[in-house]
């Protein structure tokens, strides 16, 4: 029997575990980019600026982030089944809480609970696929995995941009309630439970130094934007992440059973898909974010406007994963992730000489290049992470990616975004003092330009023919800033590309990669 392209008595049942998966990985994906879409919305209604709306991205991202590894674990010893329909449940409530949200602070807390839901639920989606398909199937049915992933990022923008033009941008929340509950019927009757047979143990002492670590330099990042680098909040937030990461790196490396093993690190596929994850995850979430705010914020576009203008990036994604994932499983990782990874940061140096008047014509085929890139690194990526540490390691292998990915999110938005919004304020003081504004007139409108958005009532206090002098130079002042965010994670991107060059196997390799991760397995003392 075969169905699609994998072949057995059991095909039927491997094909509804893998749909099951990639519908649960589809809700969490969709949401990442219909929030992004609705950014620009939530600012005026919740009169939330730029460091708000970086808090309501990686207020999810930093709890996904921290919890990841103990989500991977966790599914491993108590069984995957159970963890992943635990995280569906709670991911499903917190998108209920987050549509509920009266301000920005209870929206910022239900994103977080939603982040702790998705860090049980994504790590078995990976981890259920791995042990349920034989090594000869698996590149295709991650294939097909991350291609789900990207027809829900090509969904997000599209649906998000009209639901919260027509339903409000609480509905973008709202939406993940009836996925979930349909999620979660599916995955109890299709899903067969299964653990490691290395039982391993929570490393809470890990946890907490990671998590506190993490949180630290994403709170020094964002808040630096309204505080000023040099407050002692800020100075003491950088001090205590670098001493709490390298307390966290201790404890890693002489823990007996530590959250996350170090030695899997000596692995240089391991390691070089770790921070290509990282990075493309950067690149990817500062396409969105700063591309939603660039289409609405600047060019006017309506949120359905913008999430049509980004179907050319994600429908490029779909089309390439799957056909991606089919080539790394005859010829190895290395050239679809080198390929993909130039393309993805070319595209993003070319975004960064956007202008005001810029015709989307030309950025269409920007948009579709990049996708083109990205489809074509996924796949390939995570397989070649999966491959490295084995099935019997499938969870914490699929914890590990994924949390380099999230981190990359999080630096993704808290450091683009702070190199964004300080350039704005650098920029935009000596352009308001020509507009003749009095000094408490542009003493409020710079300090209103630096949150990444100007109140209409605050312009309205203007004289009418210094609102427009205003709104230009607050249009001016975001492109530079923008500007320099984008070429950062261009940059980022082609360094990735060398890494996954020069240490992801090609075809040839691949065996030598599964030599050097068994003979590293009895040290590892999983």
């Amino acid at each position: 029997m075969s169905l699609l392209g994998f072949e057995g008595e059991n095909a039927r049942e491997k094909v509804l575990v893998l749909l099951t998966m990639c519908f649960a990985l589809a809700m969490a994906m969709l949401d990442n980019t219909v929030v992004n879409v609705a950014l620009p919305t939530i600012s005026r209604e919740l009169d939330a600026g730029v460091s708000e709306l970086q808090w309501i991205v990686d207020g999810y991202v930093l709890a996904l982030a921290s919890f990841l590894l103990t989500g991977g674990i966790v599914g491993d010893r108590f069984g995957r089944k159970k963890t992943f329909l635990t995280g569906l449940v709670v991911f499903t409530a917190a998108s209920l809480a987050c549509g509920l949200s009266q301000d920005t602070a209870q929206l910022i807390a239900a994103r977080a609970i939603q982040g702790l839901g998705a860090a049980l639920l994504l790590p078995g989606t990976l981890s259920i696929i791995t042990v349920t398909f034989p090594p000869h199937e698996r590149a295709r049915a991650i294939g097909l995995w991350a291609g789900v992933s990207g027809l829900a990022l090509a969904l997000g923008p599209t649906v998000g941009g009209l639901m919260v033009e027509r339903l409000g941008w609480e509905s973008v929340f709202f939406l993940n309630v009836p996925i979930g509950v349909i999620a979660f019927l599916v995955a109890t009757r299709t899903v067969r439970e299964s653990t490691s047979p290395e039982l391993r143990r929570l490393d809470a002492p890990g946890l907490l130094l990671g998590t506190s670590a993490l949180f630290l330099v994403t709170y020094a990042l964002i808040e630096s934007n309204e505080r000023g680098w040099s407050d002692p909040l800020i100075v003491g937030s950088l001090v205590g992440f670098a001493i709490l990461l390298v307390a966290f790196l201790m404890w890693e490396r002489r823990s007996p059973q530590p959250m996350m093993p170090l030695r899997l690190f000596r692995i240089p596929a391991f390691s070089a898909g770790n921070t290509v994850a990282f990075s493309v995850s950067l690149g990817m979430f500062a396409t969105f974010f700063f591309m939603s705010l660039y289409m609405q914020t600047i060019r006017g576009y309506t949120a359905l406007e913008a999430g049509v203008r980004f179907l050319p990036l994600t429908l490029a994604v779909i089309v390439t994963a799957p056909n991606a994932g089919r080539y790394a499983q005859k010829h190895g990782s290395r050239t679809p992730m080198t390929y993909g990874l130039t393309l993805a940061g070319g595209g993003l140096l070319v975004l960064s000489r956007l202008s005001l008047e810029t015709p989307y014509l030309l950025m269409l085929p920007v948009f579709a290049v990049m996708g083109h890139g990205i489809g074509a690194t996924m796949a390939p990526m995570t397989a070649a992470v999966m491959n490295a540490v084995g099935s019997e390691r499938a969870g914490l292998g699929s914890a590990m990616t994924n949390t380099s990915r999230e981190v990359g999110g999080v630096f993704g938005i808290a450091l683009l975004g702070t190199v964004l919004t300080t350039r704005l304020r650098h920029v935009i003081e000596p352009a308001l003092t020509p507009l003749g504004l009095s000094p408490q007139q542009q003493a409020a409108v710079a300090d209103a330009a630096g949150h990444g958005n100007i109140d209409p009532a605050l312009l309205a206090t203007l004289p009418s023919d210094q609102q427009a002098r205003v709104i230009d130079a607050f249009r001016a002042s975001f492109m530079s800033g923008f500007r320099i965010s984008l070429v950062i994670g261009g940059l980022v991107l082609l360094t990735a590309a060398v890494v996954a060059n020069r240490f992801i196997p090609g075809r040839a390799a691949a065996r030598e990669v599964m030599a050097e991760r068994d003979g590293l397995a009895p040290a590892m003392e999983l």
